[in-house]
């Protein structure tokens, strides 16, 4: 599904791309029920003023200006206010990739060329990708100025969203760095290196949603939920003596590969 159409910008270069959402929600949902009849729960949009229910179509946007004085500004006005610059993700400058915490990424979103747009397309990727940088660029979205990261990839380019450096919030809560002695350090970049392989998304599931479903199928089956078996906590050993025992966990498993 297209999500929008835009145009990467950049010198005197310009780009028509199709922008896809790249993830999909699979997560089981559940819908909130009376429990008395397990009827379900209906939530209705009112008018604080007249009481009455609300449709979609009879709902526009407001801003508060004064106590209870709103101005109203439809799709259409926010529309004629943007530029054919801000309608497009402009290029601000390039950067190399590892220099872009993950904190900073949001959404991502697949692109693909426009008709007339491959050749520069694929020159933009092959450029990035050659040079390992990607580009930080802006455009317009809803009401709002977006800060977005063209990232190229073997087979593409993803377009992802991102935060502005106020919208991060700093870490919580500091520690203090205890000691490390360089036998330990030598010693989990040991168990690092034997557990180093390609990732491979493929490879992973979500097993808890797994179990989920299966509790809904007996459920539904009727049979009674049985409680799962507890691994109990973990001992807390000699990091040493755990760091061994966990690189020969590693290399044994990595031999039965």
């Amino acid at each position: 599904m297209v999500s929008r159409k835009s145009v990467i910008t950049f010198g005197m270069v310009a780009i028509p791309i199709a922008m896809f959402t790249a993830t999909q929600d699979n997560d089981i949902h559940f819908n909130q029920l009376h429990k008395e009849d397990n009827s379900r729960i209906r939530y209705k949009k009112t008018c604080s003023h007249c009481g009455q229910e609300i449709t979609t179509g009879d709902i526009v946007k407001g801003f508060e200006y004064d106590k209870d004085k709103y101005v109203v500004v439809t799709d259409d006005e926010i529309e004629k206010i943007k530029t054919e610059k801000e309608k497009s993700i402009q290029i601000l400058h390039f950067a190399q990739l590892n220099q872009i915490s993950p904190v900073y990424y949001d959404k991502t979103y697949q692109a693909a060329p426009e008709a007339g747009g491959e050749k520069a397309f694929e020159l933009l990727r092959a450029a990035l990708m050659d040079e390992q940088k990607i580009a930080i660029g802006k455009t317009v979205m809803g009401t709002k100025d977006t800060l977005m990261a063209i990232i190229p990839r073997e087979d593409g380019i993803l377009i992802s969203t991102m935060f502005y450096a106020d919208d991060i919030r700093g870490l919580q809560k500091q520690y203090t760095r205890p000691e490390v002695s360089q036998q330990e350090l030598n010693m989990a970049k040991t168990l690092i290196s034997s557990m180093d392989t390609p990732f491979d998304p493929a490879q992973y599931q979500d097993e808890y949603q797994i179990k989920l479903r299966a509790l809904i199928e007996t459920k539904i089956s009727g049979q009674e939920v049985v409680a799962a078996q507890s691994e109990g906590p973990a001992k807390v050993i000699d990091l040493m003596e755990a760091l061994k025992a966990s690189v020969e966990k590693a290399q044994n498993e990595k031999a039965l590969a």
